[in-house]
């Protein structure tokens, strides 16, 4: 039996994350589960999986925890998500927290050579050097459970590295695909939210909405599958059906194809390179669908997917300000505090104020992360 610790446990890949656990309670347990503050959502959870240890965000969380769970340890900040993460007992470490939050324990896991299923991009936007590094050093495998990713993974099985030719990414459109420039004036966070065709947490789709998402998934794929920022592509594909490709030198295109339910992907990490019955998952039926479509990426309509291609080429201490400028704009949008078009503005300052560092070691990129943070910040006061 595998034992997961999964980090994220109450946004929506965790809480996706737990239906799969429970479909096969005979082949996976829940060793340890991390979430922030939302204690209402969590502690049914945690009384129904039984962990052996919880992490919180802050100390203030772990005491109000306590008072109404005393059935195991409760660590709480960084701290605890590495404990959580190099648990001897810990087979699997299912990364689904959000933001940069998630590389310090990553890294960790890799070190104590802990299989990743990796759901958080901005772990690898941020440090996608240092990741791969200590993945290579330790022989771990990081396991992707983005769509995009798995789709991208499963159709290089079998393949050889140097028959790449081209990686394509599909890209739903988000909310406002249909939506000319002049129309984003104004939109709001409900407007944003309502995407048309996943069910994912309000920062994803805030990113999906502004193609921003996309952006860090090309980034997460050049790491992931050492593949130069040339040789990566990027289409909107409305049905979200075909969730990526890879096509080869023979011009042999491999797609991975399905309905949209991140079940899928998130399961084929868990159990890779088995495959499971994954029960109430929709089935394809392309008869039913009859047409799929295909659109040009508009890198002029989308700033912040040309914004995320020239920070990876750039690379550096580039992606890490990428991305560390784009949570703050989206969590500012979120609080009403900017408009969703201020969000590329905020990014593209920090990007065109920062000097490159190349090669940044973690407390670079951890500096770097905290002050391109206040900077966003300070740019409203």
């Amino acid at each position: 039996m595998k034992q997961i610790a999964l980090l994220g446990a109450t946004g929506s890949i965790g809480i996706q994350t737990l239906e799969v656990l429970r479909l096969h309670k005979e082949e996976f347990s829940l060793y340890a589960m991390a979430f922030g503050k939302n204690i209402g959502k969590a502690l049914p959870l945690i009384k129904e999986f039984q962990p052996s240890l919880v992490v919180v965000q802050d100390e203030g969380t772990k005491l109000e925890l306590e008072k109404q769970w005393q059935g195991c340890p409760v660590l709480f900040g960084n701290d605890g998500l590495v404990e959580a993460s190099v648990a001897d007992a810990v087979d699997v470490v299912v990364n689904a927290v959000m933001g940069s939050i998630g590389l310090q324990a990553t890294l960790q896991a890799i070190e104590a050579r802990k299989t990743i299923a990796i759901a958080n991009k901005e772990t690898l936007v941020t440090a996608g050097h240092l990741v791969m590094e200590a993945a290579r050093k330790n022989n771990v495998a990081l396991l992707p459970v983005d769509s995009e990713h798995s789709a991208i993974y499963q159709s290089l099985n079998g393949e050889q590295q140097r028959d790449i030719h081209k990686l394509i990414i599909t890209a739903s459109g988000g909310s406002f695909r249909d939506k000319k420039r002049e129309e984003l004036v104004g939109v709001t966070v409900e407007d944003a939210l309502n995407h048309p065709n996943w069910s994912m947490g309000a920062k994803i789709t805030i990113d999906s909405a502004s193609m921003m998402n996309k952006g860090l998934e090309v980034i997460e794929a050049h790491w992931l599958f050492d593949v130069p920022y040339e040789q990566i592509h990027v289409i909107l594909h409305r049905e979200s059906v075909i969730h990526s490709m890879v096509e080869y030198v023979d011009r042999s295109v491999m797609a991975q194809l399905g309905t949209p339910d991140m079940k899928v992907p998130i399961q084929y990490a868990l159990t890779y390179p088995q495959r499971y019955p994954l029960e109430h998952t929709k089935q394809l039926n392309l008869e039913e669908i009859a047409t799929l479509h295909f659109e040009k990426m508009d890198m002029e309509r989308f700033p912040c997917l040309k914004m995320a291609f020239e920070a990876g080429r750039e690379g550096g201490s580039m992606t890490t300000v990428l991305n560390a400028a784009n949570e703050e704009a989206v969590q500012l949008f979120l609080e009403g505090r900017i408009s969703f078009l201020d969000i590329e503005q905020l990014i593209q300052q920090q990007l065109t104020q920062h000097e490159t560092i190349h090669k940044p070691d973690l407390s670079t990129i951890l500096s770097i992360d905290e002050e391109t943070r206040k900077r966003v910040r300070l740019q409203l006061k």
